[in-house]
């Protein structure tokens, strides 16, 4: 890694650019060797365990939102990067299909606001999951079908909707944040030392096999002292954490199905990625095979095999990805005129696999050398 960042610089690249590029690289595809493995135990030199407060989450409390015993958790954290948080899987075994579930049928409905709005009338975009149900039940014909709604869902945000042109929230682009997210959110973060924890914005990305996510610094939300959250489901990432700037070489790190990560302190304004989606390693539980039964001490709704059967099809080629976020700290507004953010704070919009018609027009539209990375 040390040399792939001197080599950047030698070229006027910077490091994260070049360490994205090589890990989205198809021909020759890159070498993962790399890439720290939390769930393998052999994860490098640079991670550390993570300290967790099992007694703020009952096992009870925990069981209802699908989760292990906190003081079964496999927590870590990585030198050099204070206040982040990796979780290696803490969901009972059964209970991922239900967020799962929730993420392709559920969330995506109105009022809730996705990326197929923004081309298509509310009538069309009304019951995502109804017009897509049929294309993911039949078996493969062998034929070039055409792409269901379902996968043409690039991104879908709850909460105070994010605003991607002007990369802002607001006060009058709001819809109530799901009761059962926010329950999970609070524990996970309770878990971490962080109590009082108020979900208020999430963002979903939808990822196919070919699908990245650009450069960038979540920064929009005006309390950055309250952490972020990243639940991964389905097919793995290569996820790229970086520093305060571009020159700062990242650190690569798979994120596998029910991988939560949780982003506090210094690590919430650091440089991060997504470069490539990857297939879920063999040998570990599988999503597809998970039972759709809940456990009885769960609160959650059990899933209904036809429903679990799309799901289950949708995930064999595709990661989705939820981020919670508490956009306003203790006693705080927003302000009356809200200013156009010039930053980088993105990779939302241009953050998936483009054709490339598409790259080329965005470059013409972009000069600065922090634009995201869209290259094919």
């Amino acid at each position: 890694m040390a040399k792939m960042a001197a080599s950047a610089a030698e070229c006027g690249e910077d490091a994260f650019r070049k360490v994205f590029k090589f890990y989205k690289r198809r021909n020759p595809p890159p070498d993962f060797s790399d890439v720290v493995d939390f769930s393998t135990g052999a994860a490098g030199d640079k991670v550390v365990p993570a300290k967790l407060d099992p007694a703020a989450v009952s096992d009870a409390e925990a069981a209802r939102v699908g989760l292990q015993p906190v003081r079964d958790w496999r927590a870590f954290g990585l030198q050099g990067y204070p206040g982040f948080i990796f979780i290696s899987n803490p969901f009972l075994l059964g209970s991922q299909p239900f967020w799962v579930t929730q993420c392709l049928k559920t969330y995506p409905k109105k009022p809730n606001v996705c990326n197929l709005d923004m081309h298509m009338s509310p009538s069309d975009t009304q019951d995502i999951w109804g017009k897509s149900i049929h294309g993911l039940s039949c078996p493969p014909s062998g034929k070039r079908e055409p792409k269901t709604l379902l996968e043409r869902l690039r991104w879908v945000t709850l909460g105070y909707h994010y605003n991607w042109e002007t990369k802002t929230y607001s006060a009058n682009h709001y819809t109530p944040f799901p009761a059962d997210l926010h329950r999970l959110s609070s524990q996970l973060t309770a878990a971490c030392g962080f109590q009082g924890f108020n979900a208020e914005a999430g963002i979903l990305n939808y990822y196919r096999s070919d699908s990245s996510l650009g450069i960038h610094v979540d920064e929009s939300e005006l309390d950055h002292s309250r952490p972020l959250l990243s639940f991964s489901f389905g097919q793995s990432a290569i996820f790229l954490l970086g520093g305060t700037c571009r020159q700062d070489p990242p650190t690569a790190m798979y994120m596998h199905s029910g991988d939560v990560m949780v982003m506090s302190g210094q690590s919430r304004l650091l440089y991060h990625a997504v470069p490539r989606i990857v297939p879920a390693p063999q040998g570990q539980t599988s999503l597809e095979v998970e039972s759709c039964g809940l456990r009885d001490n769960t609160a959650m709704e059990q899933v209904p095999e036809q429903d679990w059967a799309v799901c289950s099809r949708y995930i064999q080629s595709s990661r989705v990805n939820v981020t919670v976020r508490q956009v306003l700290g203790l006693g705080q507004g927003f302000p009356a005129t809200p200013s156009r953010r010039q930053e980088t704070d993105a990779g939302w919009t241009n953050s998936y696999h483009q054709g490339p018609a598409e790259v080329e027009m965005k470059r013409k539209r972009s000069s600065s050398c922090d634009s995201v990375d869209t290259e094919t």
